[in-house]
């Protein structure tokens, strides 16, 4: 990094003494020569605004469509989750009816009927041999 900004500072500071020594030996008279530096720095003065300008148009534009951009996830986001909220309701309600009317054994009512005739099975004899 130190030879890095020892060579561009380095840059910097020759091209600056080069413009100065190029404007004090010009062939033209001293104010004519000032005149043309001023309209130089104005030129670049007036190009630096208009990108300034121009730049924070732009941002401004980004940022005025970013909102309204989050919202719309945002709500496409939020309807998803209700949705899957509806549906959680729905499988809810059918396990609910199912178990209620007998048709499905509560998967903690099977673990613990496995378990008992294991257990049975283990206490038994084995007749077979």
């Amino acid at each position: 990094m130190g030879k890095t900004f020892s060579f561009v500072s380095g840059a910097l500071f020759g091209a600056a003494a080069g413009a100065i020594v190029g404007v004090a030996l010009a062939p033209r008279s001293g104010a004519e020569t000032r005149a043309m530096a001023a309209d130089i720095a104005n030129d670049a003065w007036d190009n630096m605004r208009d990108t300034y300008e121009h730049s924070a148009e732009e941002a401004r534009a980004a940022v005025n469509d970013f909102g309204p951009m989050v919202d719309a996830k945002t709500d496409d986001l939020r309807a998803k989750v209700d949705l899957a909220r509806e549906r959680m309701d729905q499988l809810r309600e059918q396990l609910n009816d199912a178990i209620s009317g007998g048709n499905v054994t509560p998967a903690a009512d099977v673990v613990v009927e496995n378990a008992v005739e294991a257990d049975t099975e283990a206490a038994e004899p084995s007749t077979e041999a």
